[in-house]
C-alpha cells in the first residue's frame, strides 16, 4: 500500500519492511529518525510527506547498498594493510560518512566494524605517543648536557628514532617535536655560548655549518622526495646567510652538501624514471584485471564470480599506480562490471528466497502431520505413512538458513520417536516369543527324555513277560498262567505304542521349534541387510546451496520402510 493510499503516515510506517527498521523512527511531523544506539548519534534521515513517502523510502533503502559496499571496499583494503595507521584518515572519512550519510538500513553492523577499526587505530596510536613522548623527555634531560659531542651524537640519535616512530596525530606530533626542538636548540644555544667563549664567531659559524652540511648528508638517501628536496633549498638559503668560516673547513662543508644534494638529486631522477616505467607496466597488468572483470560480469556461477571479484580487486590493490587520467578510466570499467554482477546476483538471491520460503510452508505441514502420528500404536500403517511423508520431504527443496537445522531436527526426532517406540514395542513382543519358545522346548525336551525313560521301563517289562511265556511250567496253572502272560504282552505293547506315539510327538515338536528359529535367523539376516541397504538408500540428501541464501539439511540416520505384509502383522491385536 502507498502513502497516498494509506493516508496515514502511522498505518504507511507500520507496513513497510526493511532490514534495520527497528533502529529507525517516524516522527508525527514527518521525520524519519535513526535512533541513537552504541556507536551511533541520533540524526533526522529525511522529511516523508504524502508525495515524497514511497519514493524517498525506496531511495534511502538502494542508498544503503552503496553504503554496504563501501564497507566491503573498506574491508578489503583494511584487511590487506598491514600498517593500519596508514588508513586512519580513511576510518575516519568512513565514520564521518557513516554518521551523515542518507539512508536507511542496519547501520549497527558497520557503525560496530568502523568503531573497532578506530579503536584498534587509536590504540596504535597511543603506542606511537608513548614512544614520542618519551624521546621527548630524554631530549629535554640532555638540553643542560655539557658533553658537547656525546650529547650532539644523542640527538640525532633521537631524531633517527623519531623518523623510525610511527604516525601519530598532528597536533601531539607537533607539540611532542617542538620539546625536542627546543630541548634540541637549548643545547645547540648553550653549545653556541660555549663555543664562542672559546673560539668565538668563526667557530660558531663553523658548527652551524657543520650542522647544515650533516643535515645535507642525512637527506641524501631519504626517499620523501618532496620534503627533502625543499630541505635542500632551505639549507643552501640558510648557508648563504651564515658568515664564513674556516677557509678549509668552509671548502670542504660546501662540497660535502653538494656532494649529499647531487647523490639525492640523481636518485630522484632515476625513481621518477623508475616510476613511469613501473606506471606503464602497472597499466598493462590493470588492463588484464579489468577485460577479466568484464568477462565475469553476465556470470550465474554466484559463489565462485563473487570469490573470482574479491580475487581481482585484491589483485587491483596490490597493482601499483597508473597516469591518474587512465586510472579513472580502468577504475570505472572494473566498477561497472562489479556492479552489473552483484545487481543480478542480489535479484537471484531474492528469488530464491522466496523459494525457500514456499519449501518452509511445504515442510513445516509435513513436520506437523509427523508429530502428530508419532505416538501411534498403529505399528504398519503409521510406518508407511511416515515413509511417505518421509519420501515427499526428500523431494522438497531447502529452506531458509535459520529454520534449517532445527526443521530438520525436529522432524528427524519425530521419524526416530516413533521408530524407537516400535522396536520397543517388537523387542517386547520378541521377548515374549523367546520365552514362549523356550517353553515350548522345554517342555518337548522334557516329553522326549520322558517317554524315552518310559519306553525303555516298558520294553524290560515285555521283554521279562516274554521270557516268562517262553518258560511257563507244566501244570495245572500252566494255561491260567499263559493267559495272564499273554494279557500283560498285550496291554505292555499297547502303552508301548501309545509312549511312541507320544515320543514322535515330542521329537516332531523339537525339529519343528528348530526349523522355525532356522526360519526366524535367515528372515532376521535378511531384514538386516536390507535395513543397512535402506538406510544409505534414504538418508536425508545433500542440498545445492546457492550463495548466501541457504545450507543444506544435514544427512541424517533413518530407517528401512518396513514392509506391508510385516507392518500389518504388527497391527494385530497383542496378546
Amino acid at each position: 500500500m502507498t502513502l497516498e493510499q494509506a493516508n496515514d503516515l502511522n498505518l504507511w510506517w507500520e507496513q513497510q519492511s526493511f532490514s534495520g527498521k527497528e533502529l529507525f523512527k517516524l516522527e508525527e511531523s514527518g521525520d524519519l529518525v535513526l535512533c541513537a544506539k552504541p556507536n551511533i548519534t541520533e540524526r533526522t534521515i529525511a522529511t516523508i510527506t504524502a508525495e515524497n513517502g514511497d519514493a524517498t523510502l525506496k531511495n534511502l533503502v538502494e542508498k544503503f547498498d552503496t553504503v554496504l559496499s563501501r564497507m566491503r571496499e573498506a574491508e578489503v583494503e583494511w584487511q590487506a594493510t598491514d600498517d593500519k595507521l596508514k588508513l586512519a584518515d580513511k576510518v575516519e572519512g568512513l565514520k564521518d560518512y557513516l554518521q551523515h550519510v542518507a539512508a536507511i538500513g542496519d547501520f549497527e553492523k558497520p557503525m560496530g566494524i568502523v568503531a573497532d577499526w578506530d579503536k584498534g587505530i587509536k590504540a596504535l596510536i597511543e603506542v606511537n605517543v608513548q614512544a614520542k613522548t618519551q624521546l621527548a623527555e630524554q631530549a629535554e634531560a640532555l638540553a643542560e648536557s655539557t658533553d658537547w659531542k656525546e650529547t650532539n651524537q644523542a640527538f640525532k640519535e633521537i631524531l633517527d628514532r623519531w623518523k623510525q616512530t610511527g604516525y601519530i596525530d598532528r597536533g601531539r606530533n607537533d607539540k611532542l617535536y617542538n620539546r625536542i626542538e627546543a630541548a634540541r636548540k637549548a643545547f645547540a644555544d648553550r653549545k653556541r655560548l660555549h663555543q664562542e667563549d672559546e673560539e668565538k664567531d668563526l667557530f660558531l659559524t663553523l658548527d652551524l655549518k657543520i650542522e647544515l652540511a650533516e643535515k645535507a648528508e642525512a637527506l641524501a638517501n631519504s626517499s620523501e622526495w618532496k620534503a627533502a628536496t625543499e630541505a635542500f633549498v632551505q639549507i643552501i638559503e640558510k648557508w648563504k646567510t651564515i658568515g664564513r668560516t674556516l677557509p678549509k673547513k668552509n671548502e670542504e662543508l660546501w662540497q660535502r652538501i653538494m656532494t649529499a644534494r647531487s647523490t639525492f638529486f640523481d636518485r630522484k631522477k632515476e625513481h621518477y624514471n623508475m616510476v613511469q616505467g613501473e606506471q606503464e607496466a602497472n597499466y598493462v597488468l590493470k588492463l588484464a584485471i579489468v577485460e577479466r572483470a568484464e568477462a565475469l560480469r553476465e556470470s550465474t556461477e554466484w559463489n565462485n564470480t563473487a570469490l573470482a571479484f574479491a580475487g581481482l580487486m585484491e589483485e587491483w590493490k596490490k597493482t601499483g599506480r597508473i597516469a591518474a587520467d587512465k586510472g579513472e578510466e580502468l577504475w570505472k570499467r572494473y566498477n561497472e562490471a562489479q556492479e552489473q554482477f552483484f545487481e543480478a546476483r542480489k535479484k537471484h538471491t531474492e528469488s530464491t528466497r522466496m523459494a525457500m520460503e514456499n519449501n518452509f510452508n511445504l515442510k513445516s505441514a509435513l513436520l506437523k502431520k509427523a508429530e502428530e502420528i508419532k505416538n501411534s500404536n498403529r505399528w504398519g500403517e503409521t510406518t508407511i505413512e511416515m515413509n511417505r511423508i518421509f519420501d515427499e520431504w526428500k523431494k522438497i527443496g531447502p529452506v531458509p538458513r535459520e529454520h534449517n537445522n532445527t526443521m530438520w531436527d525436529a522432524f528427524l526426532g519425530a521419524r526416530k520417536h516413533f521408530f524407537n517406540r516400535k522396536d520397543a514395542n517388537r523387542d517386547q513382543r520378541k521377548m515374549f516369543a523367546e520365552a514362549q519358545k523356550s517353553a515350548r522346548m522345554e517342555q518337548a525336551y522334557t516329553i522326549v527324555h520322558k517317554m524315552r525313560e518310559e519306553i525303555a521301563v516298558e520294553e524290560e517289562k515285555l521283554a521279562d513277560f516274554k521270557n516268562a511265556l517262553d518258560n511257563v511250567t507244566p501244570g495245572k496253572k500252566a494255561d491260567e498262567l499263559r493267559t495272564h502272560l499273554e494279557v500283560l504282552i498285550s496291554d505292555s505293547n499297547a502303552r508301548m505304542k501309545r509312549l511312541k506315539e507320544k515320543l514322535a510327538a515330542g521329537e516332531d515338536e523339537l525339529q519343528h521349534i528348530q526349523e522355525e528359529e532356522r526360519a526366524k535367523k535367515q528372515k532376521d539376516e535378511a531384514a538386516a541387510a536390507k535395513e543397512k541397504e535402506g538406510s544409505t538408500a534414504t538418508a536425508e540428501p545433500k542440498e545445492e546451496v546457492a550463495v548466501h541464501a541457504e545450507v543444506a539439511e544435514p544427512v541424517a540416520e533413518t530407517r528401512e520402510p518396513e514392509v506391508v505384509a510385516e507392518a500389518n502383522a504388527e497391527d494385530a491385536p497383542q496378546n
